[in-house]
């Protein structure tokens, strides 16, 4: 029998399915979070605990990646990465009521974690080598991928619930973790090209963290992962507590519209990546990304609110990716390294996010709204970051002629 051969259009599909194994390990558990406090009695403020350690077990392992991946190699980390995750999502629904609950849940949390750090760290730089003529575009669509992932993780998970009831959310986890065990044998087999790069030689990282520039570039992205968590990971509990709806209802038009909003604002990015200055359509995501959050927080009309759920996705579908095409044209040495400690970066927005939505809801009684408000701080933070890079990197042009 004839082995089949895969080329690099196989390697960039595979990466898409990384796409949606990292949307599952973000955005399963939080269908949960309400689940988990009537059932298991946990409160507020462990549920923003458990919601954040994922973030940063990922961000820990951003940062052990960006000095070992070099060394290993692309393709064992990302296999490795697959099993990590499949293998946590399998204990999600294993450990609790085996163990303390809470404990087994942060255990199974730590695991898909590692699992969903490297592959962040990984899928951009391996598409980034694929050999594709717009790597913007294609850097756009590759995380369109997460979104549809959210999506699909969202509805499929509520026609299930619907139909099996919440209570064999075990089962489901079970499910889910067939779909990393199954890119386990696609990144076995694609090819996979590295990035050109001399991450480990000496002083790499000594340029790297001197340069201003890259030190913008990372508050962008702690401020992207920050926007878009703090509003996605809270959507369905939003949706379910503060607008009265009910659990079906609100993971589908909460973390289902925004998702899809996200998803579009990526795909048109993917199109028209060409077309429109990426720092202009950043700040201007930033405005609107301030509106949908007041708007959310203090809308008494519920159809207001959610659609301002979906703005706030729509708002943030660019941060992640056009900081990341930023990156790759300011510094395009920065190899492998350079997208770790990015990662880290968005990651380390990914845990601070929900986290203050969380805390600041706490404290206000479990209001969410005023969680939501305090989460302003980050798209203003972009505006305000987005324009310093800018002015930067204007002076360097002017320095050089």
């Amino acid at each position: 029998m004839q082995r089949r051969a895969y080329t690099f259009s196989h390697t960039i599909k595979a990466s898409y399915v990384a796409s949606i194994s990292q949307a599952i390990v973000n955005n399963f558990l939080p269908l949960l979070l309400v689940t988990f406090q009537r059932d298991f009695g946990i409160g507020l403020e462990q549920l923003a605990l458990l919601v954040g350690f994922n973030f940063v077990v990922q961000l820990l392992v951003d940062f052990i990646a960006s000095l070992t991946v070099d060394r290993i190699g692309y393709r064992p980390a990302i296999v490795a990465a697959h099993v990590f995750t499949s293998l946590g999502l399998l204990l999600l629904g294993i450990l609790p009521g085996r163990m303390d609950t809470f404990q087994g849940l942060m255990i199974a949390v730590a695991i898909y974690a590692i699992g969903g750090g490297i592959v962040e760290v990984l899928v951009s730089p391996i598409v980034e080598a694929c050999p594709t003529e717009n790597k913007a575009g294609a850097m756009s669509l590759l995380h369109s991928f997460y979104c549809w992932g959210h999506m699909g993780v969202v509805l499929l998970s509520t026609a299930y619930f619907l139909f099996f009831g919440v209570a064999s959310w075990r089962w489901l986890a079970a499910l889910w973790a067939l779909v990393p065990a199954v890119n386990v044998y696609l990144f076995l087999h694609v090819p996979i090209n590295t990035l050109p790069s001399a991450d480990m030689a000496p002083g790499r990282y000594k340029r790297l963290l001197s340069s201003p520039v890259f030190w913008l570039l990372f508050i962008l992205m702690i401020c992207s992962g920050a926007s878009e968590q703090g509003m996605a990971q809270w959507a369905s509990a939003f949706a379910e507590m503060g607008l009265k709806v009910s659990k079906a209802v609100g993971d589908v038009l909460g973390p289902t519209f925004f998702a899809l909003m996200m998803g579009i604002a990526r795909a048109l990015h993917a199109k028209w990546s060409d077309r429109f200055n990426v720092q202009t359509a950043m700040i201007a995501s930033s405005m609107l990304c301030i509106a949908a959050y007041l708007v959310a927080a203090f809308s008494p009309n519920a159809l207001v609110a959610l659609l301002a759920v979906g703005a706030c996705g729509f708002s943030v579908g660019l941060f992640w990716p056009g900081t990341f095409s930023l990156a790759a044209v300011d510094l395009p040495t920065g190899g492998t390294a350079m997208y770790a400690l990015l990662a880290l970066a968005g990651d380390l927005g990914c845990s601070a996010g929900p986290s203050l939505v969380g805390l600041v809801s706490s404290r206000a009684g479990g209001n969410l709204s005023y969680g939501f408000l305090a989460s302003i701080v980050f798209p203003v933070a972009m505006i305000v970051f987005i324009r310093v890079l800018d002015r930067r990197k204007k002076q360097e042009d002017i320095r050089a002629a």
